[in-house]
């Protein structure tokens, strides 16, 4: 499962590569076509990997409501982030996979409160939770990636 975190942590640093000369303003617009921005999916890989590996396992998040609550599966951007929100949300990305390797060492998902996701793929335990994160991690990345495109024509 640390392997599966590792994999994650790569493509987190794929992210950071891909938004490091982006503007603030780059950040924050919503492309022709989405309703969010580069910014609000960065964010939203530190408030889904809670939601799918913590919250929906039956534990707490790691993280604070008000970071979680704006970038949680559902919600939008609903305002212009500012730059300390961007720090913070570029040490989350990080720290919160520290926080996860340190709770799947004590064995903090064992329960786990089995899910289904909106897809209809059943989650058992905390390794196809995982898997599942990974998934999704790529899907936000791919969408950063074309957003970049879209934001600096």
């Amino acid at each position: 499962m640390i392997q599966l975190v590792g994999n994650i942590r790569k493509t987190r640093i794929l992210v950071l590569d891909l938004i490091k000369e982006l503007s603030l303003e780059k950040l924050n617009k919503i492309p022709h076509g989405f309703n969010n921005n580069i910014f609000w999916n960065a964010g939203h890989l530190i408030a889904a990997q809670q939601s799918i590996c913590y919250l929906r396992g039956g534990h707490p998040i790691s993280i604070s409501e008000d970071f979680f609550n704006n970038f949680k599966p559902g919600s939008r951007p609903e305002r212009f982030f500012q730059s300390d929100e961007e720090d913070e949300m570029k040490k989350l990305l990080f720290g919160s996979l520290d926080i996860l390797e340190n709770d799947l060492q004590i064995n903090k998902f064992e329960p786990f409160t089995p899910w289904i996701t909106r897809t209809g793929i059943n989650i058992n335990n905390i390794g196809q939770a995982l898997i599942y994160l990974h998934h999704h991690e790529g899907l936000h990345t791919g969408i950063i990636y074309s957003m970049k495109k879209m934001v600096q024509k």
